[in-house]
């Protein structure tokens, strides 16, 4: 697509891949998106899997007929954006790859390619004849030799994986803002959400600049909705709550736990209360790291299992912990047979993370019932909260 006269958008969308990372769930697909700066010069701005080498190269000599590429711009070295550099390297052999020192060493690791390499720094521009690159380095969004390439003469920042999201934009590849919002934040929980901080320094290097188009890898091209894109990622960062609500996270082995949880949600249901409800024994967890990050509570329960807690919802725990997860109140409840021990448990791991604890928790034995597990004390004081 050209989105300037400048610059050609190439996005390969992806129905086929189940899992991104092999980890994460992709039941709207998801898109892969490079770059074309045409000018005097032209620069490429990252490049695709190796699975879509002949659909990519392709669209390039659709867009540039029998010009030569005279660089290519590698923003982040990881595989879904760059194994394609051997291929670029092989049919533009006088090509320039402009990266950073990090990814230098990356490069000759994966493709053992080490000339033609011009490595940048901060601030550093590479002149295409009528326009400029200029580079900003943003270590850990999301890896450390990741840097993000602005384009000033048509305001435009092309930004590797940030502001990225998962989804295949197929006929919608500008903006969509609210279409995109829950598939962007699950992408930012589960792919950048432990790296806050340096999203926040990269975020303090975009402000001075006066931007019109944000091009990420994956999702749409920002352009009219830029505001609340970098709101979102703003937010996410300094993991501040986007909505007041519930994230309940459940597993359960013989439905008690989760005759619990489904009551719990009946009455938050009557208050009025904005909730979402995640089975992790069923459910990929990056759904509910995504609306953890989202929202102002977040209710665990968990079975007992040999004397400590049910393993997908450790994991759950486990990974928000990881990802620097804060800010948050939390409440914990579960079934035992001979012996409870999961909420404690879940209770240590919450004030671990800086979490404020609502109460106790509430563990009970044996079958569920309302007299045994009554959760409506807990609901009416999460809807204060949420007032």
């Amino acid at each position: 697509m050209k989105i300037s006269d400048r610059i050609r958008h190439i996005s390969i969308n992806d129905h086929k891949t189940e899992r991104f990372e092999g980890l994460w769930a992709l039941p709207y697909g998801v898109s892969y998106n490079s770059y074309l700066v045409v000018d005097e010069k032209i620069a490429l701005i990252d490049t695709a899997g190796a699975e879509y080498k002949d659909l990519f190269l392709e669209a390039i000599r659709e867009e540039i007929g029998s010009r030569a590429i005279d660089y290519v711009v590698v923003n982040h070295m990881e595989p879904d954006h760059s194994a394609l550099l051997s291929e670029i390297r092989n049919l533009y052999p006088d090509v320039t790859i402009l990266c950073s020192q990090k990814a230098a060493g990356m490069i000759a690791g994966y493709h053992g390619i080490t000339d033609n390499i011009q490595t940048v720094k901060e601030n550093e521009s590479v002149s295409l004849g009528n326009c400029n690159l200029t580079f900003y380095m943003t270590p850990m969004v999301h890896w450390p030799e990741t840097m993000m390439t602005w384009l000033a003469e048509e305001k435009t920042f092309f930004t590797g994986d940030a502001f990225g999201a998962f989804m295949a934009c197929d006929g919608q590849t500008v903006d969509g803002f609210d279409r995109i919002e829950l598939e962007m934040t699950r992408y930012y929980a589960s792919i950048v959400g432990k790296y806050g901080a340096q999203v926040q320094m990269a975020l303090k290097k975009a402000a001075g600049l006066e931007i019109e188009r944000i091009c990420s890898t994956h999702g749409p091209v920002w352009e009219q909705e830029i505001g609340k894109t970098v709101a979102l990622y703003d937010q996410l960062s300094r993991y501040e709550p986007v909505r007041k609500g519930v994230c309940i996270a459940y597993g359960s082995m013989y439905g008690n736990t989760e005759k619990a949880a489904l009551d719990l949600a009946a009455e938050l249901e009557r208050l009025g209360v904005e909730y979402r409800l995640h089975n992790l024994s069923a459910e990929d967890p990056s759904f509910a790291y995504r609306d953890a990050f989202r929202y102002t509570h977040i209710v665990a329960g968990s079975p007992t299992y040999n004397n400590d807690i049910y393993p997908p919802v450790y994991s759950f725990m486990y990974g928000l912990g990881a990802r620097l997860l804060k800010n948050r109140k939390f409440f914990a409840f579960g079934s035992f047979t001979w012996a409870g021990a999961s909420v404690k448990l879940l209770n240590a791991m919450a004030e671990k993370n800086g979490w404020t604890l609502i109460g106790e928790g509430k563990s009970f034995s044996q079958g569920w019932s309302k007299e045994k597990c009554d959760l409506r004390e807990l609901a009416e004081a999460i809807a204060a909260d949420c007032r």
